[in-house]
């Protein structure tokens, strides 16, 4: 302690010679300087907290015990199961945005307001790959309400505030920073997930993800916890995507999704090096779907993707988001680099939504080889079905030729994908998938590990039957 003066000089000298000598810039430094934090959160807090809700979506259980996040809460007589999470307030006519998992299957939906009130609430749209739910109260009002932000300009360190409902407590406030941007947590393809080390413990679900000027930046859906107690790890889904999604639910009950039509793949250092680029950016076509925008465009199987819509391409999910997000119908430029030349096409973008439902409902009547079963229709590889699918003559297993939008599949699955294993057993006939997937449904098992081929990528995946 002693020589805390001597260091203190040694330090300030060394910087003003750096700066002298250009180094280091007054401005770099002023950059540099952390910001403290507020003395208090409580003005916003309170300001917030009005249009913060509570929400519990009931279901009849068949053994009348009350199941979800806080089992012991129950109701008279039909004694329905209970499940609590949050929501926030996004209109004065009151519209309540939450996770589709909070009201998942629910039979009645209660919204409690921070003064008390309880006002049942319909559902408007539900997205089930983004975990988000759309309400409407059923009690017509001027409600308090918050704004979305914009998430893209949340930077790692920004301070940020949860409130939300944990464990059915109401209106609690927990404070921390944006820990890392753009997650990938394997829930689904369009995971782009906020990290923050804000409290988030169960009944947060579906909460708002506050920054300092009081606009929500995420919806707090996912916490990464052995105890099941938050560790300082939750996960909130981007206001830049939300807000998206709840306009599309907002305006047509329902999402609308672009779609290109390939199985797409990372660009990896070593097919980088081949092909003579400076860094491994881009997404490589691994499957052209037969009819589909990409055929029309003239896609090729090894062609790299490196712009969509004059944006660069840097991973699978950056292509993913930017033709989900593309209106449908719209014809836009793709930069792509094919045998070392670079090149643009035209793509005009179908919907994702009826272009995986199509096969499941044309004729009415599945092909003697199919089955279908939880939201999917599943065939074997045929001649046919390998031609239409660009699938090798190896192939084994059964392959997906529609799925559902709305089932828990379209979170994991698309046409065009073979299952290979369900529940580490190999599967050959359609039929006999779509059993076992039956079976444990009825058992109620919860998520089933599957072995999926996607192009040349093999991947296991959870799927909840």
């Amino acid at each position: 302690m002693a020589h805390t003066g001597k260091v203190r000089s040694t330090f300030r000298g060394l910087l003003a010679a750096l700066t002298a000598a250009g180094a280091i810039g007054a401005a770099g430094l002023q950059t540099a300087a952390a910001r403290g934090a507020p003395e208090s959160f409580a003005d916003l807090a309170e300001d917030l907290t009005p249009a913060v809700v509570n929400i519990s979506s009931a279901q009849r259980s068949r053994t009348g015990q009350a199941t979800g996040e806080l089992a012991p809460l129950q109701r008279k007589f039909d004694r329905p199961a209970v499940s609590l999470g949050s929501g926030f307030i996004i209109d004065p006519s009151g519209v309540v945005v939450t996770n589709n998992h909070v009201i998942d299957n629910a039979e009645e939906i209660t919204v409690t307001l921070s003064d008390g009130r309880e006002i049942s609430a319909t559902v408007k749209g539900r997205d089930r790959e983004t975990d988000l739910a759309v309400l409407q109260l059923d009690s017509p009002g001027k409600y308090p309400h918050v704004d979305f932000g914009n998430s893209d300009t949340a930077r790692v360190g920004d301070w940020v505030i949860a409130i939300g409902n944990p464990f059915g407590l109401g209106g609690t406030v927990t404070v921390g920073i944006v820990s890392a941007r753009n997650r990938d947590i394997n829930s689904g393809q369009y995971d782009d997930y906020i990290q923050t080390d804000a409290a988030i413990n169960r009944g947060n679900s579906g909460g708002p993800l506050f920054d300092l000027n009081g606009t929500v930046v995420g919806v707090n859906t996912a916490i990464y916890s052995q105890t099941g107690g938050s560790v300082g790890v939750g996960f909130a889904v981007p206001a830049d995507l939300a807000e998206t999604v709840v306009t599309q639910l907002l305006e047509f009950g329902e999402t609308r999704r672009g779609w290109l039509g390939v199985s797409i793949d990372d660009v990896t250092p070593e097919l980088a090096a081949n092909l003579e680029l400076r860094t491994p950016k881009g997404a490589v076509v691994t499957v052209v779907r037969p009819n589909s925008p990409a055929a029309d465009a003239g896609l090729e199987p090894n062609d790299v993707i490196l712009q969509f819509n004059r944006r660069d391409i840097a991973s699978v999910r950056d292509l993913t988001r930017e033709v989900a997000d593309t209106p449908i119908g719209t014809t836009v430029p793709m930069e792509i680099l094919r045998d070392g030349r670079r090149m643009t096409v035209q793509v005009r973008i179908d919907r994702r939504e009826t272009r995986m439902l199509a096969s499941a409902t044309s004729g009415g009547v599945l092909p003697a080889n199919a089955a279908k079963g939880s939201g999917l229709t599943l065939q074997e590889p045929t001649e046919d079905i390998r031609q239409a699918y660009g699938l090798p003559a190896t192939v084994q297993g059964v392959v997906v030729t529609a799925v559902d939008p709305d089932s828990d599949a379209a979170i994991v699955l698309q046409p065009g994908d073979v299952i290979l294993e369900i529940g580490w057993e190999r599967v050959t006939r359609p039929s006999a998938a779509v059993d076992k997937l039956g079976k444990l449904r009825n058992l109620n098992s919860g998520p089933v590990q599957i072995y999926v081929q996607r192009g040349d990528l093999l991947f296991y995946e959870s799927l909840r039957p």
